[in-house]
């Protein structure tokens, strides 16, 4: 894992260049290097070593004049040295190096034979191709300048003020000067008509299992984010059994308020179930309202419901970090994959249902993936997602939506991933963790959180201010004093129309109330939301 930054074209100094890519050196505390290209280009790269800890730095060489840098993790990276790749040399042990051989074997097309989580550039003379993953499980952002150099980036921060236009690389896409942006991704369950396939418990079962197993891949400590929910609880439970075959025992995460946080009461009742060596971790709101600002600058969005979890995320994964973990495996995905959300029981057809899971799976990048990446990586910290592994979404996708749709089985959502796992011989899960309802993250950690953090964007902004929204941000004006806030905090350190163009907003849909909470939604068995029924976005 790491930060990338790459500028195409001549001219630019190189000095300013390494500057840019140290606003993103959180993301690669071990290392950090630069290449400048004899056509002027400068590679740029910021590491977070997993796999080979001691050869792998970047920018790496491939056989001749091309260079690559690249953030994430190629799972399948072995298998392609000992295959296609099996008479190139290498330079290094590391994972990312088969990126700039497979160019050279392939030229352009070759993105498809990644199996992984990543975004890279090779540069090769005067050509040069930039990827990312096909769900955009890392972050990827490219701009141009006034002297139409093309920049491309991890983070948003490197680039924002240096180019007159810039914005979001889209998953599953790569991009060379000849060919524009070329999508390389056409899974079959794009088409909701394609989910014919009849339900197989032991496919799913074993398909997360196998999604799971190849994420442990790494030469550093590795642990799970146990919010005690079924995704977080499930990938918990793979893990520890798969680290139990080696001899090793797991370490479990979970935050809250305090002690009686539903997910912490949950958490600790699975990590107590799996063995796991679980740390649980207490905030104040207090003290999630004073780094607020630091999280909106880190994960780079003012999406509502991403920064009510950004903030207990960005404080679990500081305190994981200073555990001396680096990896850790997390539950993003299920709802979306499965339809989890509790939303998802008003779906007014099965074809609207399917229609509403492809199209959250496809936008993750946008919310979820990116609070995800970018509060890990502000504490240089790895997170890894086993149920957006492509072989698994090929499965648990394109089944008969009949099979998944929540109001066939009594309204509980995901009916059939825990079905997959309620195995009564050997459990994976205490029933009670298995079956517990679908919680937000943000309302997980303790109901007070978003409720007191509603009161006190309130408290901050006035009446005339929101009423001023619309002319201040014309562009996704906010319409509540809790997002004209967060709005506000983001426009300071990236005022561009660019950077407010990148942000996209989570809405429920098929419900009276539009806030992002579970609890806004009136099949939640524990709401108490009276107190932001006001907060609808428009």
């Amino acid at each position: 894992m790491s930060g990338l930054l790459a500028v195409i074209g001549k001219g630019k100094d190189p000095k300013l260049v390494k500057e840019l890519s140290e606003r993103m050196s959180h993301r690669g505390p071990d290392e950090s290097d630069i290449h400048i290209m004899e056509n002027g280009s400068i590679l740029c790269h910021e590491s977070l070593s997993i796999i080979d800890l001691t050869s792998g730095k970047q920018p790496i060489q491939g056989t001749d004049k091309a260079w690559m840098i690249h953030d994430g993790e190629i799972y399948n990276y072995q298998e392609l040295k000992n295959t296609v790749l099996k008479n190139h040399t290498f330079r290094t042990e590391s994972d990312s190096e088969v990126i700039v051989h497979l160019y050279e074997e392939f030229g352009y097309d070759f993105c498809n034979k990644l199996d992984g989580d990543f975004a890279f550039v090779v540069v090769d003379g005067d050509k040069y191709i930039a990827g990312r993953d096909p769900i955009g499980v890392k972050p990827l952002y490219y701009g141009l300048d006034e002297r139409g150099r093309i920049y491309f980036s991890s983070e948003m921060k490197s680039i924002a003020d240096q180019c007159k236009s810039f914005s979001t690389f889209p998953p599953g896409h790569y991009y060379t000067a000849k060919t524009g942006f070329v999508k390389y991704y056409h899974p079959e369950y794009e088409d909701h008509k394609k989910a014919t396939q009849p339900l197989d418990l032991e496919l799913i079962r074993e398909s997360l299992i196998q999604a799971t197993r190849k994420r442990l891949l790494a030469e550093v400590p590795l642990g799970v984010v146990l919010s005690g929910g079924l995704d977080t609880s499930l990938i918990s439970a793979i893990t520890s059994r798969l680290l139990k075959e080696k001899g090793e025992k797991l370490h479990s995460f979970s935050i809250g308020l305090d002690a009686d946080a539903p997910d912490n009461i949950s958490a600790r009742k699975a990590a107590a179930f799996l063995g796991t060596e679980h740390h649980e971790i207490h905030f104040s709101v207090e003290e999630g309202v004073k780094v607020l600002e630091n999280v909106i600058y880190h994960i780079e969005t003012y999406d509502i419901i991403s920064v009510r979890s950004g903030v207990p995320m960005y404080l679990l994964s500081k305190a994981i970090a200073d555990q001396g973990i680096k990896v850790i495996l997390s539950g993003e995905g299920a709802d979306e994959v499965f339809g989890g959300h509790l939303y998802f029981r008003n779906a007014p057809s099965e074809e609207e249902f399917q229609d509403e899971t492809i199209e959250r799976v496809q936008k993750l990048f946008t919310a979820d993936l990116l609070r995800a990446d970018k509060t890990t990586m502000a504490n240089g910290l790895e997170v890894r997602i086993p149920f957006l592994d492509t072989e698994f979404l090929d499965v648990a996708i394109r089944i008969k939506t009949e099979e998944k749709q929540p109001k066939n089985y009594d309204g509980v959502e995901k009916y059939i991933l825990r079905k997959a796992f309620d195995t009564p011989e050997d459990p994976y899960l205490p029933s009670e963790v298995l079956w517990r309802q679908k919680e937000q993250f943000s309302d997980g950690v303790g109901y007070n959180w978003v409720d007191e953090l509603i009161e006190y964007c309130s408290s901050q902004v006035t009446d005339e201010q929101l009423a001023g929204a619309s002319a201040e941000f014309p562009y996704n004006s906010p319409t509540t004093k809790e997002a004209y806030l967060y709005r506000s905090i983001f426009h300071k350190f990236y005022p561009q129309v660019s950077a407010a163009q990148t942000v996209r907003k989570w809405i429920p849909k098929w419900q009276e109330n539009l806030d992002p909470s579970g609890r806004a939604n009136a099949a939640h068995l524990k709401g108490n939301f009276e107190g932001v029924k006001a907060n609808v976005i428009a």
